[in-house]
């Protein structure tokens, strides 16, 4: 049993390494060999996925996706970094701040996706290379996972180990100490070390990719839909309060496009608001508080507003075409540029004949022919090849019209496109959530477990709407982690066992043992870290864990700093740009290259490895 555990381990860390097949398939290989070999029965093998671990992880994500979709981990992000101005050194300190501040609640992953392009944008605005900051980005978000319970799944796996051990458990903070000299240490270290060995690498990539395609944003800019929009509100008992919109002919009485109608419960509920946005439809009835979206001239607006009796809420004598006060959101309606195929069946032909509105239920808001932009009374405008039209609707009616590619070509992605839209007016909404659940796991007067805690916190984020539907909050689990994770939890179970944890314990405490416990936790965090190099840390931290457990009570030591020192060896790895997904993530907005990360990410983990080492039994002793 033993030399099998051991075989199928060492296997599956040769497959680990390879690469070449997906480390979830490889985990699950692993598991049915343990089932095929009776070394673990089925109830074991599959009790990883029943594991708190898991579904903490499976809850986690839904929890961090909910803080990007409302936007409130970029509104305060950026809002922060903004700090920095033109300075350099400020802007490097705030990112390595920022950074490990939002990954110590959300995954390293996804605080690097999210900073990623703030930080681009704002080196680019201060005259810095953002390949300086890029680097140092990555290895923050893994620096402040190590500040709370949940930052990063190895801090999971070493709370679960203990518990299992029969130890009291770790608190939610209980890892803030050790995460504030990780920043600390990093942010000193990687000062120097970004400036001899980053500065002068190529800063084009980071552009390319942050700019790729054009935001919702610029398109308005572009047309300057801005422009000529204006807000009318609709109060009660007006003359068109119980219409529809055919009815009002307002489009051939004024010349005026009505673009979409805005209704939401702001006034009652401030602060669980919701907005509902609707294309402007021939048969939208209007009802009171309704805000119109129109687009037309200044003049002809203000004469539908005193004929009905609305409420204009801009007042502004005149078209400036520098107006910023009015902008389009974009929740459940967005705007895509579609481009007219040479061949298509509708060029010659005017807009109102195509028929958009009545095939598809889009708006068509401008036309752009070669350099020119035109915006008005686009119904009788004429289509030719080579057109650009820009179209409002739906997200899932634009994404409609990307089936019919004979004719034209979507620019763009819509339905990812969607995806990216923040809720903002949810924001304050995910914050509560988010800090009701932290309350939860920190307060111990409070009977809630942790699992449980998560668990509400990622069903109150759906349930309030901080995600556009269900789907979006799947879509936001990473099920090869939670798979990896689940199948890997036994794999720990078969290394106690078959002994084969005792065994490869005795060989640590045997050759460092000798020389006291410092030395043999040293010899647990290198081993880790050494390891994390070339498996995922997460695997790493399951197979060292029950090994750092043994070799303490071997010796008769608290297991707290041993398993420390694995959650810390899996998780600071900076040598290798493959060993975490935020250090691939950075590797092409950098132009980095392996050797980049050796030049900076080998000192800084050999430098953390001491300095922690030495640290640890002052925290946590011995």
């Amino acid at each position: 049993m033993l030399i099998t555990t051991v075989v199928i381990l060492v296997l599956a860390a040769v497959f680990f390494v390879n690469g070449k097949i997906r480390s979830d398939i490889v985990a699950l290989c692993a598991l049915v060999a343990l089932l095929i070999f009776h070394v673990l029965t089925p109830e074991e093998a599959l009790s990883g996925f029943s594991s708190s671990v898991v579904i903490m992880m499976v809850g986690l994500f839904v929890v961090g996706g909910a803080i990007f979709q409302t936007g409130l981990a970029k509104m305060i992000s950026s809002r922060i970094l903004n700090l920095a101005g033109k300075s350099e050194l400020r802007l490097f300190v705030l990112v390595m701040l920022v950074t490990a501040a939002i990954g110590a609640f959300v995954s390293n992953t996804g605080t690097v996706a999210l900073m990623l392009p703030i930080v681009v944008s704002l080196a680019a605005s201060a005259n810095i290379n953002s390949s300086r900051l890029l680097m140092p980005l990555a290895f923050a978000s893994s620096m402040g996972g190590m500040m709370t319970l949940i930052g990063t799944p190895p801090n999971l796996v070493i709370q679960n180990t203990l518990t299992d051990a029969g130890y009291e458990p770790l608190s939610f903070f209980s890892f803030l100490p050790v995460g504030l000299i990780c920043v600390a240490v990093g942010t000193l270290v990687l000062l120097p070390l970004s400036k001899w060995f980053l500065s002068k690498r190529g800063n084009g990539g980071g552009k390319r990719n942050a700019h790729a395609g054009k935001s919702l944003k610029q398109l308005v800019k572009e047309y300057g839909l801005s422009s000529n929009l204006f807000r009318l509100k609709v109060p009660k008992n007006a003359p068109l309060e119980g219409k529809n919109i055919v009815e009002l002919d307002i489009r051939r009485k004024y010349d005026l496009n009505i673009l979409e109608v805005r209704r939401g419960d702001v006034s009652q509920h401030r602060f669980l608001k919701t907005i509902t946005q609707k294309l402007a439809d021939p048969n939208t009835v209007l009802e009171a508080e309704d805000i119109l979206y129109i687009k037309g001239n200044f003049d002809r607006v203000k004469q539908l507003a005193n004929d009905y009796c609305l409420e204009m809420l801009d007042e502004h004598a005149t078209e400036e075409a520098d107006r910023t006060d009015i902008s389009l959101d974009f929740y459940d309606i967005g705007i895509a540029e579609i481009l007219l195929m040479p061949m298509s069946s509708v060029i010659n032909r005017t807009v109102k004949e195509v028929g958009f509105r009545d095939k598809f239920n889009v708006n068509v808001l401008g036309i752009r022919r070669k350099m020119d932009y035109l915006l008005q009374n686009l119904g009788d405008e004429r289509i030719y090849a080579g057109d650009v039209v820009l179209v409002q609707g739906t997200w899932d009616n634009i994404s409609r019209l990307s089936r019919e590619d004979a004719d034209w070509v979507v620019l763009g992605q819509p339905l990812d496109e969607a995806t990216r839209v923040t809720l903002d007016y949810k924001a304050p909404v995910a914050a509560v959530i988010m800090l009701m659940m932290i309350a939860m796991m920190v307060f111990d007067f409070i009977p809630v477990a942790p699992v449980t805690a998560v668990m509400i916190a990622g069903i109150l984020m759906v349930l309030t709407g901080c995600f556009r539907n269900v789907e979006a909050a799947y879509k936001t689990i990473n099920w090869e982690s939670i798979v990896l994770i689940a199948a890997m939890l036994p794999m720990s179970l078969a290394l106690e066992k078959t002994g084969a944890s005792e065994y490869l314990s005795g060989c640590l405490v045997s050759g460092l043992g000798v020389y006291g416990p410092l030395a043999l936790m040293a010899g647990v965090y290198f081993t880790t870290s050494l390891m994390t190099m070339f498996i995922s840390n997460t695997a790493t931290a399951v197979l060292m864990s029950p090994i750092a457990l043994q070799s303490a009570v071997q010796i008769g030591a608290s297991p707290v700093p041993f398993l420390f020192a694995v959650t810390l060896g899996a998780s600071m790895c900076f040598a290798s740009p493959f060993s975490t997904p935020p250090n691939a993530l950075v590797m092409p907005a950098g132009q980095y290259t392996f050797r980049d990360y050796i030049k900076v990410g080998l000192p800084l983990q050999i430098i953390m490895g001491i300095v922690m080492v030495l640290v640890l039994p002052l925290l946590f002793p011995f």
